[in-house]
């Protein structure tokens, strides 16, 4: 491929990105001095359009990132042609596709088509594929992706509940990372200060957490186990504060979490020098029992020993991997 084009396209749901769609968009961005990537959005989807076109960026920052609707005819290449037309208010010098469709819809645009390891020859993946069974396709997605789709599992509590100890004992049984409450050490940080509560320490407690947790499901195999996150962050900006600010709603709605395990009040409470004590623990557990109701997201009770915990968790647990492992 010698030519160089001034303005080139590449379209497509990448429902979800994979390394298949980056060495397209790659091998668009060294032949084009532009390139548009459109996103197809379709708002029954599981993955919103935006979050797919985010993850793209992250990893194609040259590239000019865009969402288009959908139109329903999929297989209408003249359709396609004109609505592609009309929402770039240009027409492209060439349009870069893995696709049967590519030389038909580039014909009615009056583009050059360049077909790009059509027959999957180099990356032997498909997004069906990967819809299918996402964790057992996991190798074939970018960072930016694998923090998106990761299946997470968030153990909470009241303070002196075994949440840690709970969530070690799962990522030990399954053998995947887990992640840790960030802010304690954010407490233990401040301790040497005259420090007084502030809504900023909340905030950023919940940013550090997503922070760390996003960095671990990049770096897993598709799970990964988490003692707390920015929603259970919220329920500590309430306790401490007496209210919940917009910015931490806001935070907290950025979270992903496919199971929440609530550990149990009844075990021994254990100061630790950090601790507010006993006389909150009680009402901070039915706090996290409501809160969970109100999301739409399972959630489950444990008490009783580790292993009864375990025991109690692990079916919940097992069925909320499979529902994420699978795109619909």
């Amino acid at each position: 491929m010698t030519r160089h084009y001034p303005r080139s396209v590449v379209i497509g749901k990448f429902y979800p990105p994979h390394v298949g769609h980056h060495h397209l968009i790659d091998t668009a961005l060294r032949n084009s001095d532009h390139v548009d990537v459109l996103v197809v959005d379709n708002p029954g989807e599981k993955i919103p359009a935006e979050h797919r076109r985010d993850w793209l960026a992250a990893v194609h920052p040259d590239a000019n990132l865009r969402v288009i609707p959908d139109i329903g005819k999929d297989d209408d290449s003249i359709a396609w042609a004109a609505h592609t037309t009309k929402f770039l208010h240009y027409v492209p010098d060439a349009v870069f596709t893995s696709e049967t469709y590519g030389d038909t819809w580039a014909y009615h645009m009056g583009a050059t088509h360049i077909s790009v390891d059509h027959n999957r020859n180099r990356y032997p993946i498909s997004g069906t594929k990967i819809r299918a069974d996402l964790f057992g396709n996991w190798q074939y997605l970018s960072d930016p992706v694998r923090a998106g789709l990761a299946a997470r599992i968030v153990v909470v509590g009241a303070e002196s509940t075994g949440t840690t100890t709970l969530t070690r004992a799962i990522a030990e049984e399954l053998g995947v990372e887990w992640v840790p409450e960030v802010g304690r050490y954010y407490t233990e940080s401040i301790l040497t200060t005259d420090y007084t509560w502030t809504d900023d320490d909340f905030h950023r407690i919940g940013n550090l957490q997503q922070q760390y947790e996003n960095t671990m499901a990049a770096r897993s195999n598709g799970v990964i186990i988490c003692d707390t996150n920015a929603w259970a962050t919220l329920q500590w900006q309430r306790r401490y504060l007496g209210h919940v600010t917009d910015t931490m709603r806001n935070i907290a709605n950025r979270d992903r979490a496919d199971l929440y395990i609530i550990t149990g009040d009844e075990i021994p409470f254990v100061q630790d020098g950090i601790r507010d004590g006993e006389h909150i623990r009680h009402e901070m557990h039915q706090w996290f029992v409501d809160a969970a109701a109100a999301e739409d997201v399972p959630s489950v009770v444990v008490s009783g020993s580790v292993a009864e915990r375990m025991e109690r968790a692990m079916p919940f647990i097992k069925a909320a991997i499979t529902v994420a492992g699978r795109i619909v």
